[in-house]
């Protein structure tokens, strides 16, 4: 198996999965169905191509820095707006309540036996044709998705997960243990964000596990002495 991280990282991200009209909720981890339009994204493939190949990679996330929960209240529509009474003086305004996940840092792992696609992922998150987003287009990332070593050939998803640096910056911040959530047939969580077709916006049920595990070794600082 060879595995490709992602650092998935900035000041907002949105990873909904059950939005209904004025209300855009967001999971506390990415979605599978938004790591693999990012992925889409960056090879250039339009909506009505073909996603099977990026949806049957397993995915596992390490949730490096948990973040916190922002709603924002939103008004979206032309030519009109909603006073601070709560009187709408144009009927085509709709107002919606919108939740992100402010200040949090995943390592996002992808398992799959086709090394050639993973390498032409790890290549796209590079030198992407589009522009990559974290759930929603207002959340870009505050880092590079790409990581120079995040192509790990011959090892397995978990191994690739638990054994990658943490990529928090701020030592204060270091925590004891990490959360896992490894996608697993068996898992006892079912999340409805497995995509079948963006064009068509088909989701099927995915299963995944949590787990806690010790936290990943901290980042060696590069070396500057001159002796």
């Amino acid at each position: 198996m060879t595995t490709l991280l992602l650092r998935l990282a900035g000041p907002l991200q949105a990873w909904g999965v059950q939005s209904r009209f004025t209300v855009r909720e967001t999971g506390r981890e990415p979605s599978k169905s938004g790591v693999v339009g990012l992925l889409a994204a960056a090879l250039g493939r339009t909506r009505d191509r073909p996603i099977d190949d990026l949806a049957a990679l397993r995915m596992g996330v390490r949730v490096d820095c948990e973040g916190s929960i922002l709603r924002d209240w939103h008004v979206a529509g032309v030519g009109g707006y909603l006073r601070a009474s709560g009187v709408v003086e144009r009927e085509n305004v709709i107002p919606s309540t919108r939740y992100y996940l402010a200040d949090a840092r995943f390592l996002v792992g992808l398992e799959g036996e086709d090394a050639d696609l993973l390498a032409r992922l790890h290549a796209a998150l590079r030198d992407p044709v589009w522009p990559l987003f974290l759930g929603r287009k207002a959340c870009v990332p505050g880092e590079p998705v790409w990581l120079d070593d995040g192509l790990r050939l011959d090892q397995a998803l978990l191994d690739a997960l638990k054994g990658y640096h943490w990529l928090g910056s701020d030592p204060k911040r270091y925590p004891a243990r990490v959360r896992l959530v490894l996608e697993d047939a068996d898992g006892p969580e079912v999340r409805p964000d497995q995509p079948l077709s963006f064009a068509e916006r088909q989701f099927a049920p995915r299963r995944v596990r949590t787990h806690l595990v010790d936290a990943p070794p901290l980042k060696e600082a590069p070396c500057t002495s001159l002796d």
